[in-house]
């Protein structure tokens, strides 16, 4: 069974994050915090051999992992690919709103006010389906799409890999939260994942094994 090792990086902070907007599938520049989130990120990984690196089509993941490759000249060679299905969640009509006031309007469903308590009572995925419920425009991700996205990517990585590559993947937030949410429950304590943080997946034909989530101090 083929067994590939991927590290999964959470981009760097970036404008809208510092401003606390909500971001999925809109894009804003790092900020000077976030390219030295991804520079940190590549320090930590930089004697990891990688064979790809891969990242979603948004701009922020995208100077992310060309930050955190930089780190390493060995890694000038490797190839990048920009894959879609490892964007953020899209979150419709609330994309560039304030996040207090899109958990406000989307808890109001549910007689909450606050992304702990909507997160804290129903979970991730619940709470995906209640922002696609309150979207206005109804374009907002449900979990089932979401999920859809999600796994073609893993199977796309799946299928452009062979047995023991270590590749690097530039993704979002919630995504890789979500991830850790489904495969290691145990292991999301109930707080954000950290830009430039690090998590490690091994994922074969048909499993994801998650080894650590949300790492800023990762040795390698």
């Amino acid at each position: 069974m083929k067994k590939i090792t991927a590290y999964f990086v959470r981009h760097g902070q970036t404008m809208l994050n510092h401003y606390n907007k909500v971001q999925g599938w809109i894009d804003s520049p790092l900020t000077e915090k976030g390219r030295a989130d991804a520079k940190r990120a590549g320090e930590q990984l930089k004697n990891i051999p990688f064979t790809a690196a891969y990242s979603s089509d948004s701009g922020r993941a995208i100077e992310t992992a060309h930050i955190a490759l930089r780190q390493n000249p060995e890694n000038m060679n490797i190839v990048s690919y920009q894959y879609p299905e490892f964007r953020e969640q899209c979150h419709g009509y609330f994309e560039g709103n304030d996040l207090n006031q899109m958990w406000q309007f989307v808890g109001a469903q549910v007689k909450l006010t606050s992304e702990s308590a909507v997160l804290g009572t129903y979970g991730l995925e619940k709470a995906r389906d209640l922002i696609h419920q309150a979207d206005l425009y109804g374009e907002a991700e449900s979990n089932d799409m979401f999920w859809h996205r999600l796994d073609r990517g893993f199977d796309k990585l799946r299928a452009n890999s062979q047995d023991g590559d270590q590749v690097l993947v530039v993704s979002h937030g919630m995504t890789i939260r979500s991830i850790v949410d489904r495969y290691a429950p145990e292991l999301d304590e109930g707080v954000a994942t950290i830009n430039g943080s690090i998590t490690k997946l091994e994922i074969t034909d048909d499993t994801i094994h998650v080894d650590f989530f949300n790492k800023v101090d990762f040795q390698s």
